[in-house]
């Protein structure tokens, strides 16, 4: 029996099991509180298999049909034809399309540098020394000095920023937006943003050998902002005065302070980074972010551990308290106006190639819409160029690398906040009340409905575990993934709530806690697109997806049957945003 026969039979035996229970529940007048829990389960189930079924057909989703497995054979790139203008939410315009249409220009193919030009070595930033920081600055005075209509222009380089990550151009031969922001793009297309900024730079300054520093935040002696960021073309008054220098950064930003001392916060940091570089990126997609394809029907949101943060919220935490959309840092749109924000993704960069370099330089993805998949820039001669993401990613072809840096967090393996045969003993406890399951507790699969459950307090739900005991080969080959889903952000404001598994006081965990398995971090974009007619409305809901294999290793978990979770809003921003529901998958 064909794939698509043989799932769409399973998927009407599952319709029609679900329509029976759902006519069942109809006729009782007071259906119990384990029927209701059961609908729940059983709809949750539902979608996940409606889901799933998709990725067997080679559909992208239940409904995409012939258009979507198309789809699967063409790259996704931008129509540079469609430029939206955009407005605040204060409805100021802000238009950062070109001057002119890039589609009238004339297109090269990239080719890369000759393997004669010197190799540029990034270095940490707050290592760089007077002569560097005075060539640097040269050339950022030039580019400041350039008319707008130039593309070497400080603010044409930024507004490359602002065009891609605000969905401004449409993708081509669709009417769906393109954005680069969460999804496996994100890493590529930020590599080539910065390393024509740093071709440009070494044009404007005659020095083939420069490269561009990185802010090493996830290392103790660069965990604050680097002095020469707050003085002269470097600096920007628009950033929080709360967190200039000698102010210790927070890779996890909830939005307020969290009132730790300098060591605590540095602890906190590199219990983060562990999590989101070592056991919360054991497999490509986790890390990487989701498989994005062409259309609206291959749209996803889920982003890779290092984009919701530190990079998502390390941004927030530079932009000013004083600006409505935290400019300039903290908005997607103005946040290449800062010239910090080179360093931030130098080490965004970076990290990547260390990330590849721990999981052995395997390939990222073999998929050809992703390898074939292109950008446009402008290189350092004004020239529009057209570069795929399978061109960049060999640094070493792009004449480029990092010295290298301790890696402290490696060793930064979060312990549990307390004995955990003691926290589930407390878990259990208070599973009873007055001797009776509390129904909140009873879903094995939580599902809260289509509309979503608001974050405004924190949730807690009881979640089963398919598969227990595995081997250490069945881990490593499969890994053990907590997904919630259909995260709803209601407007375009910050939200952040962390996950945590079987946490008996949520209130005093943090990253450098085992209970700890992610957050969920949205960033502002500071605009909406002004639609035109015929483009897509549709708004895609975001997963999150927290590998938990070796979290449950350490809280002892990996026998249990089921795990507790809770759902913690941070900051006050849980009142904007709903999920669907939480379940357990596996990844290989």
């Amino acid at each position: 029996m064909g794939a698509k026969l043989w799932s769409a039979t399973l998927l009407f035996a599952f319709v029609l099991a679900f329509f029976s229970a759902h006519v069942l529940a109809q006729q009782s007048q007071d259906p119990s509180p384990k029927l209701r829990n059961n609908l729940l389960d059983f709809s949750s189930t539902f979608q996940w298999v409606k889901s799933a079924f998709g990725r067997i057909s080679g559909e992208t989703t239940f409904t995409g049909g012939k258009e979507a497995n198309e789809h699967r054979h063409v790259p996704l790139a931008a129509d540079l034809s469609t430029c939206h203008r955009s407005l605040t939410d204060a409805d100021v315009p802000v238009y950062c399309c070109p001057p002119k249409r890039e589609s009238d220009e004339p297109v090269v193919d990239f080719q890369f540098p000759s393997p004669s030009e010197p190799k540029r070595i990034r270095r940490p930033a707050h290592l760089m020394d007077e002569d560097y920081i005075a060539k640097y600055e040269k050339a950022i005075k030039i580019m400041k000095q350039f008319p707008y209509e130039d593309p070497l222009s400080f603010m044409r380089q930024a507004d490359m920023h602002c065009i891609y990550c605000t969905g401004a151009y449409n993708q081509l031969n669709s009417s769906y937006f393109y954005k680069i922001h969460r999804s496996w793009i994100f890493f590529p297309w930020h590599r080539i943003h910065i390393y024509f900024h740093e071709r440009i730079v070494q044009k404007l300054i005659g020095d083939d050998t420069f490269a561009l520093p990185y802010w090493n935040w996830d290392h103790p002696a660069g965990m604050v902002i680097p002095s020469f960021y707050t003085t002269g073309a470097y600096a920007d008054k628009d950033r929080d005065s709360l967190h200039l220098p000698s102010e210790i950064v927070d890779d996890s930003f909830d939005y307020v302070e969290k009132g730790l001392g300098p060591q605590e916060q540095i602890e906190s940091n590199l219990a983060f980074m562990y999590t989101q570089m070592v056991s919360g990126a054991k497999k490509t997609e986790l890390f990487m972010g989701c498989k994005r394809y062409p259309g609206e029907e291959g749209e996803c949101d889920g982003p890779g551990t290092i984009e919701v943060a530190p990079h998502n919220a390390l941004h927030t935490w530079v932009g000013s308290g004083l600006q409505p959309e935290r400019e300039n840092m903290g908005a997607f749109y103005s946040a290449a106006r800062d010239p910090i924000f080179y360093a931030h993704h130098a080490n965004i960069d970076r990290l990547w190639t260390v990330w590849k370099q721990l999981k052995g330089h395997e390939p990222e993805f073999v998929d050809p819409v992703w390898l074939d998949s292109y950008f446009y820039f402008h290189d350092e001669n004004r020239q529009l160029v057209r570069i795929k993401i399978r061109d960049c990613l060999d640094i070493d072809k792009l004449r480029y690398g990092y010295e290298e840096a301790e890696l402290p967090w490696l060793n930064a393996r979060p312990k549990p906040s307390i004995p955990p045969k003691l926290a589930r003993q407390i878990l259990m406890l208070r599973e009873t009340k007055n001797g009776l399951r509390l129904p909140s507790q009873s879903a094995s699969t939580p599902y809260f409905g289509a509309e979503g459950r608001i974050l405004d307090t924190t949730i807690r739900v009881k979640v089963s575990r398919p598969k227990r005991h595995r081997s250490k080969q069945e881990k490593e080959e499969e890994e053990e993934i907590l997904v919630v889903y259909g995260i709803d952000v209601k407007k375009d404001v910050y939200v952040k709530f962390d996950v945590l598994v079987n946490s008996v006081d949520e209130n005093g965990i943090g990253p450098e806690s085992r209970e700890f398995a992610g957050t969920f971090v949205n960033a502002r974009h500071g605009v909406r697109i002004v639609k035109r007619e015929g483009d897509s409305t549709k708004k895609t809901k975001a997963t999150l997806k927290l590998g938990i294999s070796e979290l449950l290793e350490d809280l002892e978990a990996d026998g249990e049957e089921s795990i507790w979770v809770s759902l913690v809003p941070k900051g006050g921003t849980g009142v904007h945003v709903a999920v669907e529901g939480v379940r357990i998958e596996y990844m290989r």
